[in-house]
């Protein structure tokens, strides 16, 4: 019989029960002096603690702060440091291998790692233990008189943005006001598609922004919200007619995995409870998505926006299927436009930056950087840094992130637009395209592909095939082949990782 309540694994808490554990630990972040605009920092896998303990901090009108748990300690460290964390709640094993607990100037409370954690991420059963100076989460949660003060303004997560320069940044959005709150509410609606009584399961980590978004809306309103360990596209399969799961948030690597199941897995599985399948957070090959429509039907929808503007964009499978290539038209109250460097409004089919403002959506800063926040505004619009362009009838498609781009010879080259045809090229699997530094053109195109398992890629045969497609200064001068491409957890390629050893001695970044 399908679950309620929030599900992880084998386990399985009924919602008055969540109500109530996160009402302790709301009572306990109290008594250790969080207050409203303080941060609790999370840094745990996927698990229902993370969203009683997110759900505490709110509850006080603090912010919780996930922190990738892939992170190095170093990264980890400068998180705390810069949000100012009053308390951190981790899983055992992260708290030991990264020595946390006994190097920490503020309280540390640990959750025990769950079994289903420790079996699928093959944990050392060495690393379990409760770190020396750390407070048991378990018992520290049952001791705690339930939070029953009055109710206040609930902040969203302090989501760190990874970029792709620098340090990551806070991105703390004000507490909304009861309108804002009431439009932002109809928009989540609009765009994750939960409601009231939803049957949600979330395969992405919760310490990225939408899916925590999502998770948090999922949990609250949902008849049940199930929790990935991690993604595996059978287990996705057998989750949804196990559950009868009707909302789901996704990545399109999880699709290309999905649709690389033999016909008999797929053809094994009851898919017919989806109703809302929305993805974000990198383009979506065309070929992909009508695949998937074919197989799922026209639930599959997408929107287009970042943690510092929002869900800007949405499309549905019809739009997807009329306009390919399409993140969308502009979601309700938003207000977009493609601007060029003077900040000059281009008209259809110009390419441009990308900015927006979404009416009701409440503004955000970058913690402790307000400077850096005022260099993504202009005329009360934001930008994430992407490069698109609006058809004729409103509909947005992207190019690139403008700090993606390449120049070589003074000529502006987006790697999505290469990344698109190497894609779509027998035996690719995955593919990054950067710029290495060049000489005499200050920057040359790379391409890192990694190969279909069994498939033998030749670099110059792949350069063959895309000078048939794209102009000859487009097609990369250096092709490598890898296996195991560094990638986050929400499956996005790390590419980061791939370009900087090859700047590392230029003394420049581009």
């Amino acid at each position: 019989m399908p679950s309620t309540g929030i599900v992880c694994g084998s386990r399985s808490v009924p919602k008055h029960e969540v109500e109530e554990q996160s009402r302790r630990i709301a009572g306990g972040l109290a008594a250790i002096d969080v207050r409203q605009g303080d941060c609790v920092a999370i840094l745990m896998r996927n698990d229902i603690a993370f969203l009683t303990a997110s759900y505490g901090a709110m509850m006080l009108g603090a912010y919780a702060v996930p922190i990738n748990w892939h992170f190095a300690a170093e990264e980890i460290a400068y998180i705390f440091g810069d949000s100012g964390a009053k308390v951190l709640i981790g899983h055992a094993d992260l708290l030991t291998l990264h020595g946390i607990a006994a190097a920490s100037r503020i309280p540390v409370v640990c959750a025990e790692t769950p079994p289903e954690i420790v079996a699928a991420y093959g944990i050392d059963p060495a690393l379990l233990a409760l770190p020396a100076g750390a407070i048991a989460f378990e018992s520290w949660t049952a001791a705690q008189q339930p939070y029953a003060g009055p109710p206040l303004p609930q902040p969203q997560s302090m989501i760190y943005t990874s970029g792709t320069t620098g340090r990551p940044k806070g991105v703390r959005r004000q507490a909304p006001t009861a309108d804002e709150q009431a439009k932002t509410e109809i928009l989540r609606s609009l765009v994750y598609g939960i409601k009231p009584g939803v049957r949600a399961l979330l395969p992405g980590p919760l310490y990225h922004s939408a899916p925590n978004s999502f998770g948090i809306r999922a949990g609250r309103l949902g008849e049940v919200l199930v929790l990935m360990l991690r993604f595996d596209a059978e287990d996705l399969l057998r989750l949804i007619e196990r559950e009868r799961i009707d909302t789901i948030f996704m990545v399109p690597t999880m699709f290309v995995r999905l649709l690389k199941l033999p016909q008999a897995v797929r053809r094994r599985y009851d898919v017919s409870s989806l109703r809302f399948v929305i993805h974000a957070a990198a383009p979506c090959p065309v070929d992909v998505k009508r695949a998937m429509i074919e197989w799922w039907g026209p639930v599959i929808w997408e929107f287009y926006g970042g943690t510092e503007s929002g869900p800007v964009t949405l499309a549905s499978s019809e739009d997807a299927l009329c306009k390919p290539g399409t993140v969308g038209r502009a979601t309700p109250g938003t207000d977009m436009r493609i601007l060029d460097e003077a900040g000059n409004a281009l008209p259809p089919g110009e390419i441009g930056e990308i900015f927006a403002r979404i009416d009701g959506y409440p503004d955000f800063t970058y913690h402790n950087l307000p400077q850096q926040r005022a260099e993504v505004a202009r005329d009360g619009l934001i930008t994430c840094g992407d490069v698109g362009y609006v058809d004729k009838d409103g509909y947005l498609f992207l190019c690139d992130r403008k700090r993606d781009m390449v120049i070589s010879g003074g000529v502006n080259i987006y790697p999505a637009e290469i990344e698109a045809v190497l894609h779509a090229l027998p035996g690719v699997h995955d593919c990054a395209v950067f710029g290495v530094p060049h000489a005499e053109f200050g920057e040359a195109l790379m391409a890192v592909v990694e190969p279909v398992p069994g498939a033998v890629l030749e670099p110059a045969v792949l350069r063959h095939e895309l000078a048939k497609h794209l102009a000859s200064y487009k097609v990369p001068s250096r092709i490598e082949i890898r296996s195991g491409l560094p990638r986050e957890d929400s499956g996005k390629i790390f590419k980061r990782r791939l370009r900087d050893p090859f700047w590392e001695g230029a003394g420049r970044r581009i």
